[in-house]
């Protein structure tokens, strides 16, 4: 049998004898750059692959520590200071079951007890009142900018907004004292601070509602419009109920805001001791009033304690408002 033989081109002995040294010396280099080194091969590790930060980082991040915890400190301060006097002098009346049962009717200055069940009506009725004028007010303006407004109109009314959010209380309370009592000549009553109130409360509602409607998915709105869904159906049914949460919660810290305020009191409501629920005749109580005529006899005893006691139960009122406004906006969040 013979056998062909086999031409240098094709013989594999043939091309290992003539592939050049220095070819065969950069193919070695070459695969051993690629081979990743082994945990054995010693190098020299880096400071952070150790884990140690740069003196000058360190430095900087424990200044900025003292700072945040410093001015946590130093904002807590008043607030702690504040709650700890005020629970000290007034938490005595509050523990008696008389304090939320009875008014001032018939107690004089100099005499020890009584109640604020009188003023805690009244606050509460006039909150009420104002709620109910500015909340739809409030909430249909916020409708108004977000799914309808466009052009000089919206930027008016924005702008108009956003004057009423910096208008101090006592402005507010001269301007309805102006239009009130000095244009139309009726008497300082109750309705007459609600309307004062309002002025106050509108800006927050307006604010809150309008950024939880902003919130709301449009993904939302476009479905409900590809099934043929008028507008204000998708915004009754779909936009406020999504956004229901967040509205409540602006509207209770609206309360909790304007349920303290103490200029429209004094200049548009005349305060008594005795219960009083009409809002359009007589006087009418509150805890602002209050503590305003207890503030006239500091030098007695008995009413610096009353003093005490009805600030604290209107700082309790406006915390509670606040706990159910964050719970509300806990447990009730904008769904996407």
């Amino acid at each position: 049998m013979t056998t062909q033989p086999v031409s240098p081109a094709e013989s594999p002995v043939q091309d290992r004898e003539v592939t050049p040294p220095a070819m065969r010396k950069l193919e070695v280099q070459t695969a051993t750059a690629t081979v990743p080194p082994s945990d054995s091969t010693p190098r020299s590790p880096s400071p952070l692959e150790l884990g140690h930060r740069s003196r000058g980082r360190t430095i900087k991040d424990v200044i900025a520590r003292i700072v945040m915890w410093g001015s946590f400190g130093l904002a807590m301060v008043p607030l702690v200071w504040i709650l700890f006097t005020v629970i000290s002098h007034g938490v005595g009346l509050l523990l008696q079951s008389q304090w939320w049962t009875n008014s001032q009717r018939n107690i004089n200055s100099t005499d020890v007890g009584g109640g604020a069940i009188h003023a805690i009506q009244g606050t509460l009725l006039q909150a009420a009142v104002t709620a109910v004028i500015a909340v739809p007010i409030g909430v249909l303006t916020a409708i108004y900018l977000v799914e309808y407004g466009r052009g000089a109109v919206a930027r008016a009314v924005s702008f108009m907004v956003d004057i009423l959010t910096g208008v101090p209380s006592i402005v507010a309370a001269l301007f309805i004292y102006a239009v009130w009592v000095t244009t139309f000549g009726f008497q300082r009553v109750g309705f007459a601070v609600c309307l004062a109130l309002v002025l106050l409360m509108l800006p927050v509602v307006v604010r809150s509602t309008e950024e939880m409607l902003k919130l709301v998915p449009n993904e939302l709105r476009e479905a409900s419009y590809a099934l043929g869904v008028p507008k204000w159906v998708t915004i009754v049914r779909i936009v406020l109920p999504t956004a229901f949460s967040g509205i409540v919660t602006g509207i209770l810290l609206g309360l909790a805001r304007i349920i303290g305020e103490t200029a429209p009191l004094l200049i548009l409501g005349p305060y008594t001791k005795s219960i009083a629920t009409n809002l359009f005749a007589g006087p009418m109580p509150t805890l602002p009033t209050m503590i305003n005529q207890d503030r006239t006899e500091l030098g007695i005893a008995a009413a610096v304690e009353r003093m005490w006691a009805t600030a604290l139960t209107l700082i309790f009122i406006v915390l509670l408002l606040n706990l159910v406004g964050r719970l509300v906006a806990r447990f009730g969040r904008v769904r996407s």
